[in-house]
């Protein structure tokens, strides 16, 4: 893969994650934080892991540091959510307008739990970005079960929509 695919990847996740705030939307504060199923309980959770694991993986690459993992009672509405999204989506954009097609062979020394891991830029990024697409699901699963529809934000539909904007 090549940085201007992690920029594709990226900015399809950017939009489905926009798709998906939009409905979130409509749902009730309870219901973003109420306990429904899945592995992290409830919409709110779910989110918070997606966005803690992303810029977990982008401070690895050698992205900003985000500390501690994110904790979901600290973004107890989905605007304080999004507004912290928005940041990250930032750094994470500049970290690949910066990066080069031979930065993603490079290997990336880390630990996670109690192991050591050697992996390249490019396989961890791409984890990154699969890992938000797998739990996007979850949370569309956690949208209908709540009473709402969540829509098309699979790649193929955000594909489609920017070739009907560039025609």
């Amino acid at each position: 893969m090549h940085v201007k695919d992690f920029e594709r990847l990226y900015d399809y996740s950017c939009w489905a994650n926009r798709k998906l705030f939009g409905v979130i939307a409509g749902t009730t504060p309870e219901q973003f934080t109420q306990p429904v199923a899945g592995s992290y309980g409830s919409i709110r959770n779910t989110l918070v892991h997606v966005l803690s694991a992303e810029w977990g993986w982008l401070e690895r690459c050698g992205g900003p540091p985000r500390g501690e993992k994110l904790k979901a009672d600290d973004y107890p509405t989905l605007a304080s959510l999004v507004e912290q999204w928005s940041r990250v989506e930032v750094q994470m954009r500049s970290y690949l307008a910066n990066l080069k097609d031979e930065d993603l062979e490079r290997d990336v020394e880390f630990t996670l739990g109690s192991a050591n891991h050697v992996i390249p830029r490019g396989h961890l990024l791409q984890h990154a970005a699969m890992h938000a697409v797998h739990h996007r699901g979850q949370v569309a699963i956690l949208l209908r079960a709540l009473g709402h529809a969540p829509g098309d934000f699979d790649v193929f539909f955000y594909d489609t929509s920017r070739s009907v904007a560039s025609s």
